[in-house]
């Protein structure tokens, strides 16, 4: 077996510690090795020979033996050590010294649960915004009983055992005093009432499902991704706590032309190359319907045209992005006789002339 530490030792204190010092070093360690507190291995056995050494050192007939005898004295004159110390737990002693066991109040009020809802919008919807209509299941009160849980026309009675406070006080003697337990009622669960006629509806929980038709306005300039929040739509609270909050989760479907980059647009026009060649005019696709866009003869694949104020209203603030048009020349993959017979006479007019040698 091995050998006991020090009891001044295992407190950290000096032999002439006063009794507030004993008590003060004792807490500060009780409370760092509480098991409650301390999961690490050894943090059992160490709050055991905590309170060993607080035992004997905060008893003066004991602590005078322990001085005179040491360790063979304190087994010899008041038992086996902590073993001889007699308490019903780690939790009774521990609580009993910081302030008593668990102190429960009758059940505060409590918010309501949050609720999600996913829905899909168009490119255009994102753009400009949409009052979208959904349709939601969420927790009311009781249409029945108001939220009271009884049957109309009757009321709770008020709990027999903790006569309405929701909570059970007991006294509880320790080696430091008599202290007061404070513990929730066990009967009406810290209601602080009985109801003996539940309410048919809900019974007896004062909520019940119910299916809410909501407007959700989604502004203009949304991204996909985006999340609205609508304050105190979603599930009620209890005991007069007060509402979640409903949130709205947007997902962005893709446009067959139209891409975004931030506030702006992106597009992509396909051209046949003697077009750009030649220049032209082309109708390109935008939010509000086609524009003309001009497209100067020589221009080049990959050259890109801005179409301002034609891309994504600002979601903070005024004014809007716009919109580019990158020209994608189109190389004809088959040609007919006579287009190829074109094509050749166009090439050899646009060769070179051969120098004079």
């Amino acid at each position: 077996m091995p050998e006991k530490r020090d009891y001044y030792e295992v407190l950290g204190i000096n032999q002439n510690a006063s009794e507030e010092k004993i008590k003060a070093a004792f807490r500060k360690l009780a409370f760092k090795y509480h098991p409650d507190h301390n999961n690490n291995d050894g943090a059992e056995a160490k709050f055991k020979e905590i309170n060993e050494a607080y035992e004997v050192l905060s008893n003066p007939e004991k602590r005078a033996t322990y001085d005179r005898f040491g360790h063979s004295g304190s087994d010899r004159y008041f038992g086996q050590g902590f073993e001889g110390f007699n308490f019903t737990g780690f939790g009774d002693i521990f609580d009993a010294f910081f302030g008593g066991a668990t102190t429960t109040a009758r059940q505060a009020p409590r918010r309501g649960a949050d609720l999600q809802y996913s829905t899909t919008i168009t490119f255009e919807e994102a753009a400009f915004g949409v009052d979208k209509e959904i349709n939601i299941t969420r927790t009311e009160q009781c249409s029945v009983c108001r939220g009271n849980g009884c049957q109309p026309n009757t009321k709770p009675d008020r709990c027999p055992s903790c006569n309405g406070s929701g909570q059970v006080h007991r006294m509880q003697q320790s080696i430091f005093g008599r202290f007061t337990n404070i513990t929730t009622c066990s009967q009406c669960h810290g209601e602080g009432k009985i109801i003996n006629d539940p309410c048919h509806q809900c019974r007896g929980t004062g909520r019940e499902k119910q299916q809410r038709s909501i407007l959700v306005k989604i502004p203009a300039g949304v991204e996909d991704g985006s999340r609205i929040r609508l304050s105190s739509e979603g599930d009620t609270g209890t005991r007069g706590g007060s509402p979640g909050n409903l949130y709205v989760n947007l997902s962005v479907r893709e446009h067959e032309f139209l891409k975004r980059d931030g506030d702006d647009i992106l597009y992509e026009l396909p051209i046949n190359f003697t077009k750009v060649s030649l220049g032209t005019d082309v109708d390109v696709p935008t939010l509000e319907g086609d524009v003309k866009l001009k497209i100067p003869a020589g221009s080049q694949t990959g050259q890109v045209f801005r179409l301002k104020n034609k891309g994504i209203p600002h979601l903070q603030g005024r004014g809007r992005g716009d919109q580019f048009v990158k020209l994608l020349v189109v190389t004809p993959d088959s040609l007919t006789k006579k287009q190829r017979q074109l094509l050749e006479e166009l090439d050899e007019s646009l060769r070179p002339p051969r120098r004079e040698k």
